[in-house]
């Protein structure tokens, strides 16, 4: 064994700071914690959110609120496009949200799909979904294919 190899080890595993342990440890009395107020209490790390700021008005509270947002009720479609159901698909396929989990384009069929239309297709597709762009019936059709809106 060199003196390198033993060196380099320095500092890889740190002793647990052993808290309350009487006076004479350095850690005894009030464990680091310090003198009163919320850090001083049992439960402390639990209890306080990320968000907290004392008794200082909070920032979410600060700002005004003006306006609409549609977050609550915005559909949120799993978005595919022409050229990866080209890739993905064989000629007369059947393509529907089960087949589109199936093939890994889409995680799962929770939210509704929507079919885009980026890329080419020259195969003859059965498509299933709740949505199409104009231009992606346009070329599905084109190639031969059927499309089929889910409600």
């Amino acid at each position: 064994m060199m003196i390198h190899e033993i060196t380099e080890k320095v500092g890889a595993h740190k002793k647990r700071k052993r808290v309350g342990r009487g006076v004479g440890s350095g850690h005894g009395k009030t464990a680091g914690r310090g003198h009163k107020g919320a850090g001083s209490r049992s439960g402390f790390s639990g209890s306080v959110r990320a968000s907290r700021e004392g008794g200082q008005m909070p920032l979410f509270r600060r700002f005004p609120k003006r306006g609409f947002s549609n977050a609550k009720f915005r559909t949120e479609y799993a978005v595919v496009n022409i050229k990866a159901l080209d890739a993905r698909f064989d000629d007369g396929a059947e393509v529907n949200p089960d087949m589109l989990v199936k093939v890994g384009l889409i995680s799962d069929t929770r939210k509704p799909v929507k079919i885009l239309a980026e890329g080419d297709t020259s195969k003859k597709l059965a498509v299933t979904a709740a949505r199409f762009s104009a231009a992606a019936k346009e070329k599905i059709e084109k190639a031969g294919g059927t499309v089929t809106v889910i409600e």
